[in-house]
């Protein structure tokens, strides 16, 4: 694409902060520390979870740069950055979050392919852009349309990245088209974030957020739009990101058996306290965040220092001075919310959090009823444990 290149190599790669924890070099995956997700509502730029397909691509002149719509549309079209900022600006806050976040727990209870994320492949940011559906009025497709003039039912977005997955190709994701068309579900081509110009590994220039679904339908380096009949046939739609039953292995998989995953379900961790933890008896601060797709709000977040024999119930915020209420409309419906909780730590224990939504969905109890293959959709109780020490008196 002219103004928009793909290098075959990793040696013009971003600088990235060095307090990452690197899960991945080439290609370039890596998260925060837990403890910098809880401390602020809107994650900073630099601790914002970066994942990465291939190398980074390279804006040569943003001046030459477009995107192409084509597909099962009348008009073919076009659009330079230019086109694009005259649309209505908005801001979306939005919670991203890879479908492998928790990867390495569910892979201790039995082996899964896929980048070892910890819990810090997620993230909130206030994302700025056009809405996808003023976009597509511009060719004719009109707001909330489930079906394009000429048969379209779905957006195909494609990257200009080079995938290894893709033999070489560029990672690419679709959404059906009601989706697109329908300016509640605020899907973005978004050219800013937190306020400032997107960063090369966040999508620099142009990139497509989807709130309240996993974030590899958030494509990157936006190159082109197709309108097509059928789902996205691509490597990340068709085989991967599908949720398989623990009874599923590489040896009897069927990809074409099962819907590419689109909503991620209710989850929570604890990011005040590392997996172990020695600390003196007493008083202990637990926070974390929880978050669930579709707009979904959090209703309640449990905290239990006993295993889940007894249970607390934890605060919940988001904004600084507007109360948190679900399904409230001065909170942000896409986004996560931080808890927070006090409790009395007497002796060694197992602190457990569980998240509930507000249509009741709630985080199974272990790791093992919900494992596949791919280590996608770790949403189990998160739990950490807390060892007491006893100091001798000075």
């Amino acid at each position: 694409m002219p103004g928009l290149t793909a290098p075959s190599d990793y040696a013009r790669d971003p600088p990235r902060h060095p307090a990452l924890l690197v899960n991945s070099k080439e290609p370039f995956n890596a998260e925060p520390h837990r403890s910098a997700l809880v401390s602020s509502y809107v994650t900073p730029v630099e601790f914002f979870y970066k994942r990465n397909h291939g190398p980074v691509p390279i804006v040569d002149d943003i001046h030459k740069y477009s995107v192409s719509i084509s597909g099962l549309v009348e008009n073919a079209t076009e659009l330079c950055m230019k086109d694009i900022l005259e649309l209505p600006k908005y801001a979306v806050t939005a919670t991203l979050q890879c479908a492998g976040n928790r990867r390495t727990a569910m892979s201790k209870s039995r082996k899964v392919k896929g980048v070892g994320w910890d819990i810090g492949a997620i993230g909130n940011a206030v994302w700025g852009g056009a809405k996808l559906a003023d976009v597509l009025e511009l060719i004719g497709i009109l707001k909330f349309s489930r079906i394009s003039p000429l048969g379209g039912k779905y957006v195909e977005f494609v990257s200009i990245d080079k995938c290894k997955e893709e033999n070489g190709g560029p990672y690419k994701a679709s959404i059906p088209l009601s989706q697109a068309t329908n300016p509640e579900a605020d899907v973005l081509l978004a050219y800013e974030m937190n306020g400032e110009t997107l960063n090369r590994d966040h999508g620099y220039p142009l990139r497509v957020v989807v709130p309240g679904v996993i974030g590899a339908r958030s494509v990157k380096w936006l190159d082109s739009i197709n309108i097509i009949a059928e789902e996205c046939q691509g490597f990340f739609v068709q085989k991967d990101y599908k949720m398989f039953p623990p009874s599923v292995d590489w040896d009897n998989i069927d990809w074409s058996t099962r819907r590419p995953q689109m909503d991620f379900p209710v989850q929570s961790a604890i990011c005040s306290l590392e997996e172990v933890n020695c600390i003196k008896p007493g008083k202990v601060t637990i926070k974390g965040y929880a978050a669930s797709g579709g707009g979904r709000g959090i209703e309640r977040v449990d905290v239990s220092t006993d295993g889940g024999q007894t249970w607390i119930e934890a605060s919940k915020s988001q904004k600084a001075g507007t109360p948190y209420v679900s399904d409230d409309e001065s909170c942000d419906k896409w986004a996560w919310i931080l808890f927070e909780a006090e409790a009395d730590i007497p002796e060694s224990s197992e602190i457990v959090a569980k998240a509930v939504d507000i249509t009741g969905n709630i985080q199974p109890e272990n790791v093992q009823v919900i494992w596949n293959l791919r280590g996608i959709l770790n949403t189990s109780w998160h739990r950490v444990l807390v060892q007491i020490a006893h100091y001798p008196n000075p």
